[in-house]
């Protein structure tokens, strides 16, 4: 690979020159600077991103850690926040914590020591926080992230409102309805899951109907956790099985929809199921996946707009942003050839 010397050299001028034309530090006469440009052409010379990051005192690099990829929920939302980073000139440094606090410390330990820019973090604990706090690196707080966190350390927050979406998603199951509404969770600890949850089963209460522990079961945001919850509650008695599953994501929706597929149990006919974040997919399956949706790619432009304002102005107060969620209504609760009215008469 070519040096800066070697192209100095080339153009019969000194490196500093070189540097000049190539970083727009100083004025340089036109004939320099097109025997510069020249040289660096005929050598393949590519300026050191690392040299030119410690002359500039920025990287241009921006450090985003989701827990999974491989859900496109996140795959999503990080094709949004690099499509927004890119069109402003910054590259992207994807890491996947796997939901493991050690590799999560790990990963901000790495993007903290290459300099970037600034941070993208979908989940973030107490010992993470302070870390942030103490390098003082402009950052994002993303979905996961706790609240009161993100208040404690004054860091920026974009997320959705988790809770209105348990209460859309059962607002509609009752106006189907059903009245034994099951829930399928994410992880307890996780606290997205735990507002859906939430807004489920207020809406339910105020309807005068309970949400028994026997009908809310917990599985791991994948397809697999789904089938695995879904069939444990799809094998109740008849009398006892629901004939609603509100699943906290859509991968565990997918999984239900397998499970009920495998019993000969018709959706929507006998079982609704609603999912929550509206991937792409849902649209592809079958029956297509009714879904709580919070606009993913948007989510993502959202965050990265953000981080970017924030970076440009560190003095900026944070602030907290709240997308409000819509459900859209498809074959997993209302068939093609059924109205609400049928529905209600095959669950009497």
């Amino acid at each position: 690979m070519a040096t800066i010397k070697e192209v100095a050299r080339a153009a019969g001028v000194s490196y500093t020159t070189v540097s000049h034309v190539l970083n727009r530090t100083r004025p340089v006469s036109d004939c320099a600077r097109e025997r510069v440009i020249a040289a660096a052409a005929a050598l393949g010379y590519v300026p050191s991103a690392l040299a030119r990051s410690l002359k500039i005192k920025t990287t241009g690099t921006i450090g985003l850690i989701i827990p999974n990829n491989t859900n496109p929920y996140f795959s999503e939302v990080a094709r949004g926040i690099e499509d927004s980073c890119y069109a402003a000139g910054y590259s992207v440094i994807l890491c996947n914590s796997d939901d493991d606090p050690a590799k999560q410390r790990d990963y901000l330990n790495m993007l903290l020591s290459k300099r970037c820019d600034g941070l993208i973090v979908a989940t973030l604990g107490e010992a993470d926080g302070e870390l942030l706090r103490k390098m003082k690196v402009p950052a994002v707080l993303l979905d996961r992230a706790r609240k009161d966190l993100a208040d404690d350390l004054a860091i920026d927050l974009v997320a959705v409102d988790n809770i209105g979406g348990g209460i859309l998603a059962a607002e509609h199951l009752l106006a189907l309805g059903c009245k034994r509404i099951a829930c399928i969770g994410g992880p307890a600890e996780i606290a997205v899951s735990r507002e859906r949850i939430a807004g489920l089963r207020q809406t339910l209460t105020q309807a005068d109907i309970t949400l028994s522990a026997a009908l809310c079961v917990y599985a791991d945001f994948t397809s697999s956790g789904g089938y695995a919850a879904a069939c444990d509650l799809l094998d109740m008695a008849q009398s006892e099985r629901p004939d609603a599953i509100f699943c906290c994501n859509d991968l565990m929706a997918i999984g239900t929809l397998r499970a009920a597929a495998e019993r000969n149990i018709a959706v929507p006919e006998q079982l609704a199921v609603v999912g929550f974040d509206d991937i792409h997919l849902a649209q592809f399956i079958h029956p297509t996946l009714t879904s709580v949706a919070q606009n993913t790619r948007r989510l993502g432009q959202l965050t990265a707009e953000c981080l970017l304002a924030r970076i440009a102005r560190p003095e900026l107060p944070s602030q907290q942003h709240t997308i409000a969620p819509e459900l859209h209504v498809r074959g997993s609760t209302m068939s093609a050839i059924s109205d609400v009215g049928q529905l209600q008469k095959n669950r009497k």
